[in-house]
């Protein structure tokens, strides 16, 4: 164990790898649980999370949990299919996301990626800039739709 625990630390990971883990693609009714037992073959887990929607997710909560957490509700079109896993160890979420990547359940199978902040928010940035975009166009009353 300790051997392993040296040859981790001369290791050097790219910098998109991290503890947190966005799965896709999963099956509808798939549990925490059944989750629970695909992911923690490869490592202790902090935490999974069946999305319930990109805007109700907090990713601060996720960093700061002490406990795992087990929650299933990810029922919204946009949402369904996906979670994030939240290992201990950066090297146990590597293994899985390298092992798991293609993996089949329940006929599907899933993709495996490493959470990226900018990319999660970047939907909303967009939304919000569209609405703040519409309000300005309604003030100064400009009107960009192509004429009938």
């Amino acid at each position: 164990m300790a051997m392993q625990a040296a040859k981790r630390a001369n290791i050097r990971l790219p910098p998109e790898v991290n503890r947190i883990l966005y799965i896709r693609n999963l099956p509808y009714k798939i549990t925490a649980e059944e989750m629970y037992d695909i992911f923690g073959k490869y490592g202790p887990i902090r935490q999974i999370r069946v999305v319930v929607s990109t805007v109700c997710l907090e990713m601060s909560r996720i960093r700061q949990a002490k406990e795992t957490e087990l929650m299933a509700c990810g029922n919204t079109p946009e949402t369904r299919g996906t979670a994030y896993v939240v290992y201990e160890d950066i090297f146990d979420a590597k293994n899985a996301c390298d092992h798991l990547s293609g993996f089949n359940v329940c006929n599907r199978y899933l993709v495996v990626l490493y959470y990226n902040a900018n990319r999660a928010f970047q939907k909303m940035d967009t939304k919000k800039k569209e609405e703040q975009l519409k309000l300005l166009k309604e003030k100064y009353g400009i009107n960009t739709d192509p004429p009938k």
